[in-house]
């Protein structure tokens, strides 16, 4: 997200581009944009901007003429996560232009506001925000009063880190910032906030330096306040910031190799309360966060049913007739140390009537294949065993089958 620098680095180009550019007609917004309209249009306008912390204000100041009751329109930007200012030929209109302000040039170029993820807001007539506290880097000495006056505020009862980024106090700090100013000042990014500031109130107080003394200590020892004020100008110097200017394709490159924990490779992180990632070095703090346990609830899983039973096992389908009867068959209960068989359910049932032909032509070809399949020996019955089972088949057939009554 644009930070300090970027914002006064986008102000610094609009000025640079629009010095001595006269604009006319009317302020175009794109179709697909949420913001507000803005109702501006002038014959002839110049165009300035200035940066306080995170905020930028675009200013539309209509050519002074005769009889012209034309007035200056504040525009109040606030970048989101992707927003800056190009200054392009009409030809070659940028894809995310939200707000193009047109030249009287032949041919024409347009300032555009681009924002691709379309984060970034504009306010109409708007002010700087009240709640923002003074810029860190073009406001200091406010700054730095602002923040040792209101120590009793909540805000800093939480670590260092998130304190940092709370804009009523630390406007214009971001996220790469707090990192960077944490680091190179040595302190443990979840530390009380008000733990540390207030030993530099104490430290101010103690000392009975003169104003010459106290600032040559400031530059050889910066506090976390001077700090503050010192990396985002030196993130302005490299020329480019965290690559937001337009004109300089090479500050991302110079900017990375000027960090010194954010994002770095071999240093520690964690996510704040807010959910930020910061980066640091060593010891996080007293108050950093315990690992997060899921929000989820749980839910014991329940016990599996154990059945009692053991498992039939799968029919093949592809068995032939005679496996399928011998698979049929079932043991009995050992009676006299000798284990009987008992025959196929088919053939007991088949015996309570009369079979049809197509019953018959079944039973004939299964007592077919049955001859021609081994089957195990049997024990041989006497004859008379023989002549009671033929007159149990003769009175099963001859018997009527029962129906019974509705």
């Amino acid at each position: 997200m644009p930070e300090g620098p970027e914002l006064f680095l986008a102000s610094r180009y609009i000025n640079a581009e629009c010095a001595g550019i006269t604009f006319t007609g009317k302020v175009e917004k794109s179709e697909i944009s949420k913001n507000l309209e803005v109702p501006f249009e002038s014959d002839g306008y110049l165009i300035s901007a200035v940066s306080r912390g995170k905020e930028l204000k675009l200013t539309l100041s209509p050519l002074k003429r005769e009889g012209s009751k034309e007035c200056p329109m504040d525009l109040v930007f606030r970048f989101g996560m992707t927003g800056n200012f190009k200054m392009v030929p009409v030809s070659d209109m940028p894809k995310h232009a939200h707000l193009r302000f047109y030249t009287q040039e032949k041919p024409p170029r347009a300032l555009c506001y681009v924002d691709i993820r379309r984060f970034g807001k504009w306010e109409v007539d708007g002010t700087w925000q009240a709640d923002r506290g003074p810029c860190v880097m073009l406001e200091y000495e406010q700054f730095r009063d602002n923040v040792l006056r209101n120590l009793s505020d909540k805000a800093f009862n939480k670590p260092i880190c998130e304190a940092l980024l709370n804009q009523k106090f630390f406007n214009g700090v971001g996220n790469y910032l707090r990192a960077e100013i944490l680091h190179r000042s040595k302190i443990a990014p979840f530390e009380k906030a008000r733990t540390i500031l207030e030993d530099l109130q104490r430290g101010l107080q103690v000392s009975g330096a003169t104003l010459s003394k106290k600032v040559k200590l400031k530059r050889e020892n910066p506090d976390l306040l001077e700090t503050c004020h010192l990396l985002p100008m030196e993130a302005v110097n490299l020329g480019g910031g965290k690559g937001y200017d337009p004109t300089n394709r090479e500050g991302a490159a110079v900017f990375v190799e000027w960090l010194h924990c954010y994002s770095v490779p071999g240093m520690k992180s964690l996510r704040d309360s807010n959910g930020r990632t910061i980066w640091f070095q060593g010891d996080p703090g007293p108050l950093a966060p315990k690992e997060r346990k899921s929000q989820k609830k749980k839910t014991k899983p329940k016990p599996a049913v154990q059945s009692s039973k053991a498992p039939k096992p799968r029919r093949n389908s592809t068995s032939s007739p005679a496996q399928k009867e011998a698979k049929g068959r079932k043991k009995r209960r050992p009676e006299n140390g000798v284990t009987q068989e008992k025959e196929e359910d088919g053939m007991v049932k088949g015996a309570r009537g009369p079979k049809t032909r197509s019953q018959r032509s079944s039973s004939d070809l299964q007592e077919s294949l049955l001859l021609s399949t081994p089957t195990p020996a049997r024990k041989r019955r006497t004859p008379a065993q023989k002549t009671q089972s033929e007159k149990a088949k003769a009175s099963a057939i001859s018997r009527p089958k029962r129906v019974k009554a509705s």
